[in-house]
C-alpha cells in the first residue's frame, strides 16, 4: 500500500459528512413524526377533532423551529471548518 491510499481523499471525506449530516436529519424526521403521531392521534376516526388538528399544528410548527436550527447550526458547522480550511491551505 502507498502512503496516498492510506490517507482519506478530502472530497470523499466532506461528501460522507454530507451524508451523514442527511442520514441524521431524516432520522430527526422520523422521530418526530412518531412523537407527534403518538402525541396527538388517540383514536383514529373520519374526522380531526379541533384538539387534535392543534396538536399537529403545534407539533409540525415545533419541528419547523428545530429543522431550522439544525440547518442553521450545520451552516455555521461548514463555514468555520472552511475558513479554517482556507487559513491552513495559506
Amino acid at each position: 500500500m502507498n502512503g496516498q491510499a492510506a490517507t482519506t481523499d478530502p472530497q470523499l471525506q466532506h461528501f460522507i459528512e454530507i451524508e451523514s449530516q442527511k442520514q441524521r436529519f431524516q432520522q430527526l424526521v422520523h422521530q418526530m413524526t412518531e412523537v407527534c403521531w403518538e402525541k396527538c392521534m388517540d383514536k383514529p376516526g373520519p374526522k380531526m377533532d379541533s384538539r387534535t388538528e392543534m396538536c399537529f399544528v403545534n407539533c409540525v410548527e415545533r419541528f419547523i423551529d428545530t429543522s431550522q436550527f439544525i440547518l442553521n447550526r450545520l451552516e455555521q458547522t461548514q463555514r468555520s471548518k472552511g475558513s479554517y480550511s482556507e487559513t491552513m491551505s495559506e
